[in-house]
């Protein structure tokens, strides 16, 4: 089995640099909910320089609370909020000699386009429209793959090592009990669970069968290195090639 693990970075955490070391894609802050230009740029460069693949990470222009607070948007409100942050990262691409590869929505942006195929899909079309090869990566088995689906757009899709799920393949929200796993040795245990399913294990016990191309750990957790590379060892233990998208 060949997989991605990919992890959300410029967003100021301080972990980037190792976890460099571990993942295989990097989704870079845009500068809008986290992070600015020299840090994305930064980033970009850095995970250019170990092989890292590069990805569109934008989100809310919500500062004070991370990209976690959900905004009602119009659609041209939304294009244009979609089209800011990938043409900013892919003009410091260009500048450097670089190579995007994917688009990963953030935070509350990304809740709610995988509950809203039409938002979800205005996103997508509006990061398309700026840098048309990007793969998009998807929550798995929610509106943001269906989405994908009907632009007949390369996709990938994702699931969390660090989130627990609801039974129709969304996460569970942050502020409820369990929602987060701080412990490495469950999360690793419960992705390869999930790998062996086929399927998206929610909180409950639902099996959701999902496409799974990729298992994301968030930057911005304490426990974010340990859990990187417990996961790592695990997955290369069963005989899963890591690589990028």
């Amino acid at each position: 089995m060949k997989l991605d693990l990919n992890s959300d970075m410029g967003e100021g955490a301080g972990a980037d640099a190792a976890l460099l070391d571990v993942v295989t894609s990097a989704n870079i802050c845009c500068g809008l909910h986290a992070g600015g230009p020299l840090e994305m740029a930064r980033v970009m460069a850095l995970a250019a320089a170990k092989g890292v693949g590069i990805g569109v990470h934008p989100g809310f222009d919500d500062r004070a609370h991370f990209g976690r607070t959900r905004m009602a948007l119009s659609k041209p409100e939304l294009i244009d909020l979609i089209a800011y942050q990938t043409g900013a990262m892919a003009a410091v691409a260009q500048a450097k000699g670089l190579k995007l590869r994917h688009f990963k929505l953030h935070g509350a942006l990304s809740n709610i386009a995988s509950e809203d195929a039409d938002l979800a899909r205005i996103c997508y079309g509006a990061a398309l429209s700026v840098v048309p090869d990007l793969k998009l990566m998807v929550l798995s088995a929610t509106a943001q793959e269906a989405a994908a689906r009907d632009l007949t757009a390369d996709w990938a899709g994702e699931i969390f090592a660090d989130r627990a799920y609801n039974d129709d393949a969304t996460l569970v929200d942050r502020s409820l009990p369990g929602a987060v796993l701080h412990d490495a040795e469950e999360a690793a245990a419960r992705i390869l669970a999930m790998l062996r399913a086929g399927a998206i294990l929610s909180a409950s016990g639902h099996r959701i069968p999902a496409r799974i191309d990729t298992v994301c750990l968030h930057g911005d957790t304490p426990q974010a290195l340990e859990m990187a590379k417990l996961l790592r060892s695990k997955l290369q233990a069963e005989g899963v090639v890591l690589q990028p998208l």
